[in-house]
C-alpha cells in the first residue's frame, strides 16, 4: 500500500506543477501582468521562461521518479517564494486575509509533501528503481 501511495502522491504533486507551468505558458502575457502587479518587473521574459522550465523539469522528474528528490528541490525553490509573495495574507486587506491564509496553509502543505519526497525518495514504482533492477548504467 505504501508503494501505491508513493506513486499516487508523486502523480498528484507532478500534475499540479505541470498544470501551473502550462497555465503560465498559455497565458504568458497575463502571467507577466500578474508578475508586474506583485512587483516582479526585472527581465520578465527570462524569469518566466526559467520558471516554466523549472516547473516542467522538476515535475517530470517527480512524476517518473528519476532523481525525484532533485525535482522536489527545484519545485520547492519555486513554490516557497511564490507562496510568500502571492499569499502574504498579513499584508492583505481584511476581506482577503482569511482566504489567502487558507491558500498559504495549503501551499505550505504542498511544500511539506515535497520535503517528504526529498527525504524518502520516489519509492518502489519509479524509473530510478527500474534502472537499478535492470542493472543499467546510470
Amino acid at each position: 500500500m505504501k508503494d501505491i501511495a508513493d506513486l499516487l502522491g508523486r502523480i498528484f504533486i507532478a500534475f499540479l506543477f505541470i498544470y501551473e507551468a502550462l497555465d503560465a505558458l498559455v497565458f504568458f502575457d497575463k502571467t507577466k501582468a500578474t508578475m508586474s502587479a506583485y512587483g516582479l518587473t526585472w527581465n520578465q521574459d527570462f524569469l518566466l521562461g526559467t520558471i516554466i522550465f523549472i516547473l516542467l523539469f522538476g515535475a517530470i522528474l517527480v512524476l517518473i521518479g528519476y532523481y525525484a528528490s532533485f525535482g522536489a528541490i527545484l519545485l520547492t525553490l519555486y513554490w516557497l517564494p511564490f507562496t510568500l509573495i502571492v499569499y502574504s495574507f498579513w499584508d492583505d486587506p481584511q476581506e482577503y486575509q482569511r482566504l489567502h491564509a487558507l491558500y498559504f496553509m495549503r501551499n505550505l502543505a504542498m511544500i511539506g509533501g515535497l520535503l517528504l519526497l526529498m527525504a524518502n525518495g520516489a519509492g518502489k514504482y519509479s524509473i530510478k528503481r527500474l534502472i537499478y533492477i535492470m542493472k543499467l548504467p546510470q
